[in-house]
């Protein structure tokens, strides 16, 4: 929406409440002085909540975003929430003795005056409205077109060159992003060859109507917030790419979303509006129940998404992260096609994960867990290894993947403790070798492997006794461990216990 349009609704809206209170004290009995003097400072103050709320909810933009029906029963749904907050200052303020016909009356009327225009404003745009398509795509593919000269194969022919670059698709990069993306563009992309498709879109259909893998570069000048269906986006892309391949996208992290936010409102307002920000569209997509209305007041777009879960994401659909660059606020990522996309149909979204973890005779099974990183960030093991390697203690260092609450759940174990559920169905015992995902048990040297999966995983690992700190320390204390075990279970568990117990609650043992 534009700075003129946002202002436009914000002005109706204004004249809508004073007209719907001026309204409303004309039915209700009684001379109307008294109450103006009565509600001034109230009216002022319940129109600033409306405003806030309709405009953190993206109200007035989902005439253009929905269908009719959804952007009327949307927007009554809003007024509803403000309707809720409203009664509960009422209640919280009883000595200030409002009545209740004049403010939730005062609601109605505006939201009837709310519908009508909504309406007027979704015919006026339906009569304006044209073909659903990529601006940048149907400029690029002008120039050099898609199906006639771009060949099947990986390596392009020296003969289709266009040289120097086309003024057309500098100016087009440049004006859809910004003279840096094109820098950067140019960095990653020889684009004198036109072995790439340049896009700039939030749909998959203009993803779709490409060839089967024909092009070596896909580049989105698009943000990947403002796309429904994330996963399915990077699929197809996967699918119109050569094998090798590479995609261009970039994301506003959730991070980079934070200081915009604080940037470009006023101290406290801005706390309160990211607050509202991050419960909508970072908490709510996280429960099955609010995730519908997310998706419903949403409709996807503007969502709030972290740098582990868009590079989480990415490995998941079949890419490796090869280069990164924040340009104006935005992160641009180059990604390279690997494998075809693992199609995750159960991905860990919620805040109980099930984490697929390498059990007693090598059998996967799922550990639960409360979640401590950000979606999708599973993927991310191998990245994060090659990136970082390992810290002491064993653990993956800088670790971009845990969230800040699951910094404090891992302090004190609250994130383990789903983990009795494993205990109850046989999965895992109290005194056990560490459950390991398939790629942290891939670095295990092969004697340990198999030793390893001869028993059970266990919920109180060796470490907490011998408090190793390299991965070859952690090795020699689980194969100390297993060696005991094997051949006194139940003798070797019990010292286990108390050992560990007393490094924890004495000598502070800690696995962050």
């Amino acid at each position: 929406m534009t700075k003129r349009s946002l202002f436009i609704h914000i002005l109706f809206d204004i004249l809508a409440i004073l007209l719907a209170f001026i309204l409303i004290l004309w039915i209700k009995p009684g001379e109307a002085e008294p109450y103006f003097t009565k509600y001034a400072i109230g009216l002022i103050v319940f129109t600033f909540i409306w405003l806030f709320i309709s405009i953190i909810s993206q109200k007035y933009t989902t005439p253009k975003r929905t269908s009719l029906s959804n952007s009327v029963l949307y927007q009554i749904l809003v007024n509803l929430l403000i309707a809720g907050i409203l009664a509960i200052l009422m209640y919280l303020l009883r000595t200030l003795e409002y009545s209740r016909l004049v403010v939730f009356g005062t609601i109605g009327f505006t939201t009837i005056f709310e519908i009508v225009f909504a309406i007027s404003e979704y015919f006026i745009k339906q009569a304006k409205k044209g073909t659903d398509t990529s601006v940048v795509f149907e400029r690029y593919q002008k120039i050099v077109g898609h199906l006639n000269i771009i060949p099947e194969a990986e390596v392009y022919p020296v003969e289709y060159t266009l040289d120097p670059v086309p003024e057309n698709i500098k100016d087009t990069i440049i004006e859809e992003s910004s003279e840096k993306t094109f820098e950067f563009l140019s960095e990653n992309i020889d684009l004198n060859i036109p072995n790439y498709s340049l896009l700039s879109t939030t749909t998959r259909f203009n993803v779709d109507k490409l060839p089967e893998k024909i092009y070596l570069k896909i580049v989105n000048l698009k943000r990947i917030n403002d796309i429904r269906f994330i996963n399915k986006f990077f699929e197809s892309v996967n699918r119109k790419l050569v094998d090798g391949g590479f995609f261009i996208g970039c994301v506003e992290t959730k991070d980079q979303r934070k200081k915009r936010i604080l940037r470009k409102f006023p101290p406290i307002l801005n706390r309160f509006y990211y607050f509202f920000d991050f419960i909508l569209k970072r908490v709510f997509p996280k429960f099955n129940l609010t995730k519908r209305i997310y998706f419903f007041l949403t409709r996807g777009e503007n969502r709030v998404v972290s740098k582990a879960e868009t590079f989480g994401r990415l490995y998941s659909c079949g890419f490796k992260i090869i280069n990164e660059s924040e340009i104006h606020g935005w992160l641009y990522f180059v990604a390279r096609k690997s494998q075809d996309p693992f199609y995750d149909m159960e991905p860990t979204y919620g805040p109980f994960v099930k984490l697929h973890r390498v059990g007693k005779n090598g059998k996967i099974i799922n550990v639960y867990k409360l979640r401590t990183m950000h979606p999708y960030a599973e993927y991310l093991q191998e990245y994060i290894y090659d990136k970082s390697n390992l810290e002491e203690g064993g653990k993956f260092k800088d670790d971009f993947r845990i969230t800040t609450a699951g910094k404090v759940f891992r302090k004190f174990w609250i994130d383990e403790l789903p983990m009795l559920i494993n205990l109850l169905k046989g999965d895992l015992k109290i005194v056990g070798v560490r459950p390991l995902s398939e790629h942290y048990f891939s670095l295990y040297t092969k004697d340990l492997q198999e030793k390893r999966i001869k028993t059970k995983p266990g919920l109180i690992p060796p470490f907490y006794v011998d408090l190793p700190k390299t991965l070859e320390e952690i090795q020699a204390s689980e194969h100390k461990y297993l060696d005991a075990y094997l051949k006194r279970p139940f003798i070797t568990d019990w010292k286990y216990f108390w050992k560990a117990g007393w490094n924890i609650i004495f000598k502070k043992a800690r696995s962050s």
